[in-house]
């Protein structure tokens, strides 16, 4: 933020898109409620982009500064993602006036309202200066204008049409029978939710879903897409293998890796296969946690941030279906036909190592994880 901004934000009244703030406190899960609560607030209100400021004196609006900041912009994105659904794209800045340190959380408009606080469902709105629950009508109206929901779609603050691989974009329309050109690939994109138009500032910034899928440099922005390998069992390779990139990418890396790892024994497609599933249906607002891949003698696990079974049952297992922006865009994409053949992607993993070991599926539902154990390498050298 320039400072001519600040100064115009500084000489107004608090309001539904402006809260002062002396403090906040994050290091305290009610301090963390109370942060998500106003955040929530004023994302749900009307009037474009809000902001709270930190350092200054809400009814005096007296510089007072923030003496530590023991918080970051991850720390602030990792509360709104795990208290605020949809989460709420935001980000944050620091700003020196009158020899202070003052701290600003720009809360951007973005397009899948109302957002509502997990822990007790409340959707929250601004009411003059203070925080107040939505009435019924305002739920529906909010409801009525933002009818996409997909998480997929919200606009990462920071990003921009540089992001974007154009090669990746003509390729995917290229395959849907649309010609594109200079002229037409951003109206396209934008069409596509692969961008979105900032309203206030009148810029586009990337959405996540264009992030994943057609950005190779996408880690800049949404550092936790990342695959983490753990290798116990090779001395050829290293121990820790950190794969980024656009989703495809990264499938198509992690295979080239696991090759080259286990034994030429093993199952290996099902453990593909496992990858797949943790990169389509992971939970991509998890900010604060990256798909693993533990390979040991005794175990090979897979584990994927969010919950993914609906049912305990494994002989009758159904998928919790998220991120379908992000499938259909891959299966499109996808050259070497990796998805959807014969049965569900349980059923092949399974298959695979009949008469073999026994796959265990576990929801661990308190960590927000969901795992796939593979028997270990041991017994296939």
């Amino acid at each position: 933020m320039d400072r001519k901004k600040f100064l115009n934000l500084l000489k107004k009244s608090e309001g539904t898109k402006l809260d002062f703030k002396q403090s906040i406190e994050i290091e305290t899960d009610s301090g963390r409620k109370e942060l998500a609560k106003d955040i929530c607030a004023i994302a749900n209100s009307r009037g474009g982009r809000g902001y709270l400021i930190i350092g200054i004196e809400d009814k005096t609006k007296r510089i007072v500064g923030i003496e530590n900041h023991a918080f970051s912009e991850e720390k602030i994105q990792q509360i709104v993602s795990s208290r605020i659904e949809p989460p709420i794209p935001v980000s944050l800045e620091f700003m020196d006036y009158d020899n202070k340190k003052i701290a600003i959380i720009s809360i951007y408009d973005g397009p899948q309202k109302p957002y509502q606080i997990k822990d007790n469902g409340a959707f929250y709105i601004r009411r003059g200066s203070t925080n107040d629950t939505m009435r019924k009508q305002e739920i529906v109206s909010a409801l009525q204008e933002n009818l996409s929901l997909n998480i997929e779609l919200f606009p990462i603050p920071g990003s921009n049409l540089k992001c974007i691989d154009n090669e990746i974009v003509d390729r995917y329309f290229c395959s849907q029978g649309i010609e594109v050109s200079d002229d037409n690939r951003v109206e396209l994109m934008e069409n596509a939710s692969i961008i979105h138009m900032d309203k206030d500032s009148g810029r586009y910034m990337a959405t996540l879903g264009g992030l994943l899928i057609f950005s190779r440099k996408n880690n800049v922005y949404i550092s936790h897409n990342m695959i983490k390998i753990t290798n116990r069992t090779s001395k050829s390779s290293n121990e820790i293998i950190i794969i980024q990139g656009d989703l495809l990418s990264m499938m198509d890396e992690s295979e080239e890796i696991l090759q080259r790892i286990l034994p030429k024994t093993y199952p290996i497609d099902s453990i593909y296969e496992g990858v797949r599933n943790a990169v389509l249906y992971r939970d991509y607002t998890m900010y604060y946690k990256e798909i693993e891949i533990i390979i040991d003698f005794n175990s090979v696990a897979i584990i994927s941030p969010g919950i993914l079974l609906k049912g305990k049952n494994q002989n009758s297992i159904n998928y919790m279906r998220r991120n379908m922006w992000i499938y259909e865009k891959i299966i499109t994409l996808d050259k070497k036909g990796r998805f959807g053949k014969n049965g569900t992607g349980f059923n092949r993993i399974q298959k695979a190592f009949k008469n073999k070991g026994r796959i265990n599926f576990i929801n661990a539902i308190k960590d927000g994880e969901f795992k796939v154990i593979y028997p270990g390498v041991k017994k296939f050298k």
